[in-house]
């Protein structure tokens, strides 16, 4: 543990981009938590007169068409991300494990069932369709996009976590566990899981990225929250009409998307080369 605690800074000044990555994810997540107080406006808040105003002292990221503070909406927007993003990646990942872990350990027809048959069907059909056409019968809203998103997105893990298992349960400690009359969910949980998890993660930390990305996307074609909820992919549809008389009404928003989706991807490549030993020896942490 402290052979760990002391690379930490190492590795910090060994990739810079993960150490932004962190401290761009921390300020979201601050966002998000503390918005009431961090916000200088409502962001409901309708200044007809004052509708369109570039950026200034009064309205640091301007004014959209209905005069609402733009700083204050981007910041409720953390919110909608953080959460729909962490809620799609918790499911799809909790979802991921079971189907995986059943199929990567029982293999057989189950697994050709599974893996042929299954999730061959989910990769069929591009997630943001599914999600999409989920969304355009169920209506829009937090929880069915949440579901929405996830409907697609475990797959992955899924296809991640049965590799990771197919490996794993030959190895000698599973042997041993089962020699010893472990029951096969002990073996898969307190043997198998905590030995494949170091990649899981890493798709995780990347899945945090697509999640954000894809309710941005789904919020733009107005199948997201709905208003006047903020949300950084409502904020964009809303500026592209005025994208040329008025361009800060598409750049601040696209803008903190853009800084999301590349944390959280930064965060990730961290994570992979600290959680390999071979990438650690060759970086000297």
């Amino acid at each position: 543990m402290a052979a760990t605690t002391i690379s930490l800074p190492r590795a910090a000044r060994h990739n810079p981009l993960a150490a932004i990555g962190v401290v761009l994810v921390v300020v979201f997540v601050l966002f998000a938590l503390f918005a009431p107080w961090m916000a200088p406006q409502d962001p409901a808040f309708i200044d007809l007169p004052s509708r369109l105003s570039p950026p200034s002292s009064a309205h640091w990221c301007g004014t959209d068409e209905l005069g609402r503070d733009i700083l204050s909406r981007l910041i409720y927007g953390s919110r909608i991300s953080m959460l729909v993003g962490s809620s799609v990646v918790a499911m799809s990942l909790a979802l991921g494990l079971v189907v995986g872990s059943i199929a990567g350990y029982y293999g057989g027809r189950i697994d050709r069932f599974v893996n042929i048959v299954v999730m061959n069907a989910f990769l069929s059909f591009p997630g943001i369709l599914l999600a999409i056409a989920f969304v355009a019968f169920r209506g829009p809203g937090i929880f069915n996009l949440v579901l929405a998103l996830s409907l697609g997105g475990w797959v992955g893990y899924a296809r991640l976590v049965r590799g990771q298992v197919l490996a794993a349960r030959e190895r000698e400690f599973v042997e041993a566990a089962r020699a010893l009359g472990a029951s096969d969910l002990r073996v898969i949980v307190r043997h198998i899981l905590p030995n494949i998890i170091q990649p899981v993660i890493v798709q995780a930390a990347i899945g945090m990225a697509g999640a954000i990305l894809a309710e941005a996307t789904m919020s733009f074609l107005g199948l997201g929250v709905p208003p006047p909820t903020a949300s950084w992919g409502t904020m964009l549809n809303d500026g592209r009409a005025h994208l040329f008389d008025a361009p800060h009404l598409v750049i601040f928003p696209a803008g903190a998307v853009m800084l999301a989706v590349l944390s959280f991807n930064f965060i990730g490549d961290a994570l992979r080369d600290y959680l390999d030993p071979r990438s650690r020896i060759e970086a000297g942490l």
